[in-house]
């Protein structure tokens, strides 16, 4: 698939979806901030939430990197960014118009990657998770999340999980690994997909 393909895909998925999207799923906010909780952030640091749809990762990004820290996310598709600024989470970070395949970011710039059901929408995994480290310190981490579990949102969305699945333990560690990440630890629960890695180098 070519990149023009894919953005065209992921514009035509997400556009329509912007306006409800977070009343489609108010409960999550728990989970984001749990998630946000085990990147190791401090004070000051500064993180990327690469895919941010419509934001809701970025108060709890906010929280723990403090006032004085830097908050980025990043999206495609210009309705989710307009739905973020509607709900006010523009105070918590800035907003970028931006591909994850090709960041306006200089290299090392960041601490961490905060990814919220991002590897299911990527033209091309392996480049892009390079991509992602490209932008991160040597020692930064990624977060790759879902709130909740393979098993759960393939029930939701009326398939199977397969070896195949990109979010599969052995071919994500295989993933990154190719990219330049260590993938640290691996959750899959009903309730949590949350992989962490560390940039290698």
């Amino acid at each position: 698939m070519t990149d023009d393909h894919t953005h065209t895909h992921v514009l035509d998925f997400f556009t329509p979806r912007a306006a409800d999207w977070d009343s489609r799923f108010p409960d999550d906010g728990p989970a984001y901030a749990a998630a946000a909780g085990l990147l190791g952030l401090r004070p000051g640091d500064a993180v990327l939430d690469a895919g941010c749809g419509t934001g809701r990762a970025l108060p709890a990004l906010r929280e723990v990197v403090g006032p004085e820290g830097t908050v980025l996310g990043a999206d495609l598709t210009p309705a989710m960014l307009e739905a973020a600024v509607r709900a006010g989470r523009v105070s918590s970070g800035t907003l970028l118009r931006a591909d994850v395949a090709r960041l306006p970011l200089r290299d090392g710039a960041l601490d961490a990657v905060f990814g919220a059901g991002l590897i299911s929408h990527l033209a091309r995994p392996e480049a892009d998770m390079a991509e992602l480290a490209r932008v991160v310190r040597p020692g930064g981490v990624l977060a790759l999340f879902h709130p909740i579990g393979r098993a759960a949102l393939a029930a939701r969305q009326g398939r199977t999980i397969t070896d195949g699945d990109l979010r599969a333990e052995p071919r994500l560690r295989e993933l990154l690994a190719a990219a330049g990440w260590w993938l640290e630890s691996y959750t899959d629960e009903d309730d949590r997909f949350l992989a962490l890695a560390v940039k290698q180098g």
